[in-house]
């Protein structure tokens, strides 16, 4: 849920308790503010865990969500949770969103990785939302659209169209002469053989492994003169030729 949503379902919950809210996920809203905030003290590493408490287990969990609150909102800041030492602290949107959920019934569910994949209902859409639409995923797109209240932009003209694509699946802009072969196809499929060419170019891959490599803090040198052969480059080398596959 965005922030902009959250604050408005929590100030619903506040300010007009009877105006029902959004139902907020604990997979997608509360088990990160938990995961974040209290699974360090109260979470499954038994060797760091404080006062016997587990709070990433529902049975354990449960019984204790009122205290859980009256923790988190202490006015004295001995009391408060997370800990002032600890360096962490809850948002007000945070408490809300944890504060809604309870009030909702606090209903736990299985994480992500756990559950079985459904594919879902592809929307029904009046015309002329469904006419925009030139794919299942755009529907779910102009679904969204529609609930919040957003009109889509207008397309862009080719060569916008031709500058983002590539940025986008090579992190370079368009050649001149990619420019200008785009711009120069009258094909209805030209958008479609221009993404298939940029997903065939080895720029794909070495785009897409960018993320993974930062991730892992790849370097093929420690930054010292003394350095001795590394072999790491094997391991980028096959991540972006993986991309690439």
């Amino acid at each position: 849920m965005s922030f902009a949503k959250t604050a408005i379902c929590s100030s619903l919950f506040v300010l007009a308790p009877n105006i029902k809210a959004a139902p907020i996920s604990f997979d997608r809203e509360v088990r990160p503010i938990l995961t974040a905030n209290c699974y360090q003290c109260h979470g499954p590493d038994k060797a760091s865990r404080k006062g016997k408490l587990r709070l990433d287990l529902e049975a354990e969990a449960r019984p204790v969500l009122k205290e859980m609150i009256a923790r988190i909102t202490h006015p004295d800041a001995e009391e408060r949770m997370p800990p002032a030492q600890s360096g962490k602290k809850l948002s007000a949107i945070e408490i809300a969103t944890v504060r809604t959920w309870i009030a909702q019934g606090a209903q736990w569910e299985q994480h992500w990785s756990l559950k079985p994949l459904n594919r879902p209902a592809t929307p029904k859409l009046p015309s002329p939302q469904a006419d925009w639409a030139r794919n299942p995923i755009d529907l779910f797109i102009r679904a969204k659209h529609s609930e919040i209240g957003v009109v889509p932009s207008a397309e862009a003209d080719n060569r916008t169209l031709i500058r983002r694509m590539t940025f986008d699946l090579t992190g370079l802009p368009p050649t001149v002469e990619e420019l200008d072969a785009f711009l120069a196809d009258p094909s209805p499929h030209a958008f479609e053989r221009a993404v298939d060419r940029l997903l065939d170019s080895p720029r794909y891959g070495e785009h897409m492994a960018l993320g993974w490599l930062e991730a892992s803090r790849y370097a093929d040198t420690d930054g010292y003169q003394n350095d001795r052969l590394r072999y790491m480059w094997v391991w980028r080398d096959w991540v972006i030729q993986a991309f690439n596959d």
